[in-house]
């Protein structure tokens, strides 16, 4: 998972892997407020490449972050633990969501006790684990027949504007085909296929797309993508310029000022066995 070496487009100083992993503690808040949320087709799929419901599970949704998912889970009538590394996300979610339990730990080595899960879940966040740990660590705190379950909103890229909105980004940033391919960009920050996510094939994943859309202010855009770790890790000074004038192309684009952002949420499930 570490980043390949940029190109000299990138610019000066771009941080490492770990930089950009701390980056969302000082962001909590904006990540809270602008991120999407994700539909209950989703969970749908869950439950049907599980074999199972949610409702009534013991679930453990990991590198919970600000509690997005978790409190979807927990509205299936998940009775959920989030697992949270960053001290800032973590503040947050507790803000947001007082009544759900949250821990601090992180994938690679769980705090929860063996064979103790229905499911793991991980929403935006196993591309931040070493698989050669979290995966064994997942087979520990799993029951047999428990679901690990990985997603991602990525944007949809067939959509016209939103594929010149990545395009812009990505020069921004310095990326070329191979950063997009190895979860650099924010248009596509997802491993989902089983050898990405879990490249010693331990584990057999099924894979579902689920495909949805959210209308938002223009500003609630420049803030999503403004949360993601690239553009957090640059800083405002750095990165001003861009979001000013991704504001008048997206102005121009759409001068009533909202954005129609469609997403493909990227879903694998594995079962223990």
């Amino acid at each position: 998972m570490t980043p390949s070496s940029s190109p000299s487009s990138t610019p000066p100083g771009a941080p490492r892997h770990s930089a950009r992993a701390h980056s969302f503690n000082a962001a909590a808040a904006q990540y809270a407020a602008n991120r999407p949320s994700y539909p209950p087709a989703l969970f749908d799929a869950v439950e049907d490449l599980a074999g199972r419901s949610l409702s009534g599970a013991e679930v453990a949704d990991v590198g919970a972050g600000t509690g997005i998912s978790t409190g979807l889970l927990h509205s299936r009538g998940a009775d959920v633990v989030a697992v949270e590394p960053g001290p800032g996300m973590a503040d947050e979610f507790r803000r947001v969501h007082p009544g759900i339990p949250i821990v601090r730990g992180s994938g690679d080595a769980l705090p929860l006790a063996a064979a103790s899960m229905d499911f793991l879940t991980y929403a935006q966040s196993w591309h931040w684990t070493e698989p050669s740990r979290s995966v064994p660590e997942a087979l520990r705190v799993l029951r047999p027949g428990g679901a690990l379950a990985l997603w991602w909103n990525t944007e949809a890229l067939d959509v016209p504007w939103i594929a010149a909105a990545a395009r812009r980004a990505e020069r921004f940033l310095g990326l070329d085909e191979k950063d997009r391919k190895a979860e650099k960009s924010p248009s596509s920050a997802t491993p989902a296929d089983s050898l990405a996510a879990d490249p010693t094939g331990t584990l057999s994943f099924a894979h579902r797309r689920v495909r949805w859309s959210r209308r938002v202010p223009i500003d609630t855009r420049l803030a999503n993508v403004g949360s993601h770790s690239q553009f957090l890790v640059l800083g405002e000074e750095a990165t001003g310029a861009f979001f000013a004038e991704e504001r008048s192309h997206l102005l121009q684009a759409f001068p009533e000022g909202f954005v129609e952002e469609t997403y493909v949420v990227e879903l694998l499930v594995a079962i223990r066995s």
